[in-house]
């Protein structure tokens, strides 16, 4: 996000895959640090670096997952991320464990970076059980999302939860190529626009301007920033194509302003909730995509194992 050559030029991109090779995993995840726990945040992670800085797929050859007949960073990770998914329809960390708004977010990113959401969201996962559990997450009469099951609702969720909500949408839609135009369909959202908007301008609004969990906590950067991209992503419809960009070779996205809740205050007023739209998978704006990605292609590195 800070952008440019200078900033760039600080990543050592070879020792990068390098590293990314030792958390590859022979079940196909992977850790999150050398001797670290597995999660599906590992994956993410490494997904996330190996496209915007156009690392090899293929696992450096110092990689141990190769010895376990591994050759590529996406080798048995769609698999891995199916067994990640649990009887209530919702993803865990890990294989076995409980179904959590962040990790189902981590495997749906994951997935649209594998492939193109349509093919890779319904070859892997039980869509419509995680349809369900994505769906029960949203609680009345606050309006806002739960992490868990019987959980209390929580500002940062209107991301982890709200943010898996494109991806699905883009799943059951598919591409512009390949259906109608986003703005050809009735303007339906598979949650409540209204009720998010309303809980993050309504509730997690603190006195001294930051934003919060909830009503009675304190306001910090986490929330504060999970917050605003759930707002942001509840103002905006996301659709994309199944041509990969020509100068970052990634799957493209694009954004069209959502006005089927146009937020206003008991006055009657229309509020002033404009919030910037970011990338549905990476979670930063769409500008900062394309840089570092085309930058990354156009500065070649020889990588060698």
């Amino acid at each position: 996000m800070v952008g440019g050559d200078e900033a760039y030029r600080l990543v050592d991109r070879t020792r990068m895959w390098h590293w990314l090779g030792q958390l590859k995993q022979a079940g196909g995840g992977f850790r999150v640090c050398e001797d670290g726990e597995e999660d599906v945040r590992g994956a993410y992670c490494a997904l996330v670096a190996v496209t915007l800085l156009d690392l090899p797929w293929r696992l450096p050859d110092d990689s141990p997952a190769r010895a376990h007949g591994l050759t590529d960073f996406c080798d048995g990770l769609g698999e891995y991320l199916s067994r990640c998914q649990t009887y209530e329809g919702g993803i865990s960390a890990g294989p076995g464990n409980e179904a959590h708004g962040a990790y189902a977010f981590c495997a749906l990113a994951c997935l649209c970076i594998m492939g193109l959401p349509q093919e890779s969201i319904t070859k892997y996962l039980d869509i419509q059980a995680l349809i369900r559990w994505l769906s029960a997450r949203q609680y009345a009469p606050e309006g806002g999302f739960a992490g868990r099951t019987n959980k209390v609702v929580d500002g940062c969720y209107s991301h982890w939860i709200g943010g898996c909500w494109p991806l699905v949408e883009a799943a059951l839609q598919g591409s512009i190529e390949s259906s109608l135009s986003l703005s050809d369909i009735p303007p339906t959202r598979l949650f409540s626009v209204e009720g998010l908007t309303r809980y993050i301008l309504g509730c997690c609004q603190a006195p001294s301007g930051g934003l919060r969990d909830k009503p009675s906590k304190r306001p910090d950067a986490y929330h504060t920033c999970y917050n605003l991209a759930g707002l942001s992503m509840s103002k905006q419809r996301h659709e994309y194509s199944d041509l990969r960009h020509p100068a970052t070779n990634l799957v493209s996205w694009t954004v069209k302003r959502d006005d089927l809740f146009p937020y206003t205050t008991e006055e009657g007023a229309a509020s002033e909730s404009e919030v910037a739209p970011f990338q549905p998978v990476y979670v930063i704006p769409h500008a900062a995509v394309t840089q570092i990605s085309q930058w990354s292609r156009s500065n070649h590195v020889t990588f060698t194992s």
